[in-house]
């Protein structure tokens, strides 16, 4: 282990900076496709125990696959986790030179965890990849236009007379463009994705927009345990205990975008789905907060679509209330 290499990579939208365990100095290399293709030859040639890629926007996505595909080892993770082990270091400055040097070393830790398939995940065959991608592509733009949409009608509501009409005709503009990328994301999930998008959809309160969510960031749905996945998304309640104190558990952390379309599906499903009903009427008789039993309706959800995945299985109502 002490002779094996670890690599960090400090991603921006132009450079990559490179830091190795062998060596001291970092290296810059541009963000192009072609510099990554001569950075993964380059590597290969050191021969690293894994590669660790700071998450960076959107930035980081194509030297990760590339370097994947060059049959490395690669971990991207979270800005803030690796922030946090550099000041755990002693690191409290931040330059891209100390960033990847201290993901170098981060790799080496990672490397060595007891779990480190957590990190370190399997690259699927390039055509998959290339769909995912344009799926997520889908998605994200999605979320763009309907945070726009709701931009502009709230400037409606405070708007001058003589503004107004150009504030309805953004919103009918926005509202077609919406239709369109809804439309282009149910063709991608119906006809790549069908067996398992009629099998989460057969859940009532998930529609074709959270199942399309969910295959675009969640790819490991089906593939881990109910409690794994629920601390992934992050709707898994988080101790908070020291001593004799026990703090309240609140939930932290984990992907945002999931979280949001899990709770419009977990509001649908305590009102229409008997079975979540009853399991959300239930918490509240036990005087729980409506917002904790919503949270758990969250988790219960996930907990199902995260066997349905695995299983192929359609939802039957009469299994669940037996």
């Amino acid at each position: 282990m002490s002779d094996s290499i670890f690599i960090g990579i400090d991603v921006s939208r132009d450079t990559l900076e490179v830091g190795s365990t062998a060596q001291p100095a970092t290296w810059s290399q541009p963000n192009t496709t072609e510099a990554i293709e001569a950075l993964s030859t380059q590597l290969l040639a050191l021969g690293p125990a894994l590669v660790v890629l700071q998450a960076t926007g959107g930035y980081e996505f194509e030297a990760a696959c590339a370097l994947q595909a060059a049959g490395l080892a690669v971990a991207v993770v979270n800005p803030r986790q690796a922030r946090d082990f550099a000041r755990a270091m002693g690191a409290l400055a931040k330059t891209d030179s100390l960033d990847a040097r201290m993901l170098a070393e981060f790799a080496r830790v990672l490397n060595q965890h007891p779990k480190r398939e957590r990190f370190v995940k399997p690259l699927a065959d390039a055509q998959r990849q290339r769909q995912r991608q344009r799926l997520q592509a889908l998605v994200l733009r999605r979320r763009q236009l309907v945070d726009m949409l709701t931009a502009e009608r709230l400037r409606l509501r405070t708007s001058h007379a003589s503004a107004r009409p150009s504030v309805e005709q953004t919103i009918e503009f926005l509202k077609a463009q919406l239709g369109d990328i809804e439309r282009d994301c149910a063709e991608h999930v119906n006809a790549r994705h069908a067996e398992l998008a009629s099998a989460l959809g057969s859940v009532k309160g998930v529609g074709t927009a959270t199942t399309a969510v969910l295959l675009a960031l969640l790819p490991e749905l089906g593939t881990l345990c109910r409690r794994r996945i629920a601390a992934l998304v992050g709707v898994a309640p988080l101790n908070r205990d020291c001593g004799l104190m026990r703090g309240k558990r609140t939930i932290y952390g984990g992907r945002a975008d999931i979280r949001q379309v899990l709770y419009m599906a977990a509001l649908v499903a305590v009102r229409h789905n008997p079975v979540f009903r009853a399991f959300y009427e239930r918490l509240l008789a036990a005087r729980k907060s409506k917002k904790v039993a919503l949270v758990a309706a969250m988790r219960k959800l996930l907990g199902v679509l995260n066997a349905i995945a695995r299983s192929g299985k359609h939802w039957d109502d009469s299994l669940h209330l037996a």
